[in-house]
């Protein structure tokens, strides 16, 4: 009966990516016929099921087993496996899916999920995306809804990777109220004069702006513009993205960090924040070691700091120090024609400050390319060690 089942799934998902109502019904017969009728088993024991034809381990078969004592045959979960398996999932994936998801065994092949197959492929998702579906959301996939909803999602996210990658984190997404909540909240931010790509954007780094109730997204918003980043800006989504992590205590405990930390005033703050708003998600440690090193080491004034916030996403370790250990040492030894600017330095690609700073002075200082590639692994070689 399985192997039937798995012949019958693999030939319709191998099939023109636009399924016709014949086909579906087909399915339906199909197996019905395999599906012998389902009688109580006395002998049937769900947790030995679990363990011997999901493959879960006794642990995983045990916590399973609670949402599962219902069960007295084992004909729909027979029908579930051999469905799982006509999609192409290994033993592991549907270990993982029934241990994910339970209740997954007691989805009706017919009526749900082969439905669902067929809808998701007249969407143009391949047998390997509705797989990946499967094994990320097994509880939505059971649903007929879903279908709807990756309609709706699929254009709104530009892509199916797109709209898988915050699904890796929860299917919040999924289980969220279209008409009510997600819907709203697109038009919502469309008002705000958030392009529809810098909305798929916004919605694949932080997902949860999109369930979240309006009146939340409506704070969020008034919240970007009190940073002094107004709607319709090109940082407004970055704005919107950074303060959809913090509470009102939280986001003004990080400017005053901020104020403190770069000796900023409050018009030098906002300055910052408005030019650069992923400051404000920065831990604390991380804007300490670049405090320290630009303006106590390199010397930059605070007011430099403030009109330039970029740097401070720069890696500190991998680009900041490094680069100006080797141009302290050109300075030392008088190989520097000009000064270039301290913008110049950092925002060079890696092959543009090679070409510029290192290569033309092979002859005369031959470990330098050595030293600089030491620097960059967090070392500080001698050379680089100035009284």
């Amino acid at each position: 009966m399985l192997h039937l089942r798995k012949r019958v799934l693999s030939h319709l998902l191998s099939a023109a990516p636009a399924p016709s109502t014949s086909r579906l019904l087909s399915l339906h017969r199909l197996l019905s016929a395999a599906a012998p009728a389902v009688s109580p088993n006395p002998s049937f024991a769900v947790e030995e099921y679990l363990v011997g034809a999901c493959g879960l381990t006794r642990a995983q078969a045990l916590k399973a087993s609670a949402k599962l004592s219902h069960l007295k045959s084992p004909a729909n979960p027979d029908a579930v496996l051999a469905f799982l398996a006509g999609l192409g999932l290994s033993g592991a994936d549907v270990a993982a899916v029934v241990a994910k998801d339970p209740r997954f065994l007691c989805a009706k092949v017919e009526r749900t999920l082969s439905p669902v197959v067929v809808g998701l492929t007249g969407l143009g998702l391949s047998p390997c995306d509705i797989a990946r579906l499967v094994l990320l959301v097994p509880d939505n996939f059971r649903q007929r809804c879903v279908v709807s909803k990756l309609e709706y999602y699929l254009p709104l996210f530009g892509s199916f990777e797109n709209m898988i990658r915050p699904l890796k984190h929860g299917s919040s997404i999924l289980d969220s109220d279209l008409e009510r909540v997600v819907k709203p909240n697109v038009s919502l931010l469309a008002e705000c004069g958030i392009g529809a790509c810098d909305i798929a954007k916004l919605f694949v780094c932080s997902p949860w702006i999109l369930c979240a109730k309006p009146g939340r997204v409506l704070e969020m918003v008034a919240c970007a513009e009190g940073i002094g980043v107004p709607c319709g800006s090109g940082m407004f989504r970055q704005a919107l993205q950074a303060v959809s992590y913090l509470s009102e205590d939280k986001l003004a405990a990080k400017v005053d960090y901020l104020k403190k930390t770069f000796r900023w005033s409050d018009t030098e703050v906002r300055t910052a924040v408005s030019k650069w708003p992923v400051v404000l998600r920065c831990s604390k440690d991380t804007l300490q070691r670049k405090s320290e090193f630009l303006i106590s080491k390199v010397g930059l004034e605070p007011a430099r700091i403030a009109h330039w916030p970029v740097i401070l996403g720069l890696n500190l370790e991998g680009r900041l120090r490094p680069r100006y250990h080797v141009m302290r040492f050109l300075k030392e030894n008088g190989l520097l024609k000009r000064d270039p600017s301290d913008c110049t330095i950092v925002k060079l690609t890696e092959k543009e400050f090679l070409e510029k700073f290192i290569c033309p002075h092979k002859d005369a200082a031959p470990y330098l390319a050595e030293d600089y590639a030491t620097a960059c692994r967090g070392e500080v070689p001698a050379r680089f060690i100035f009284a």
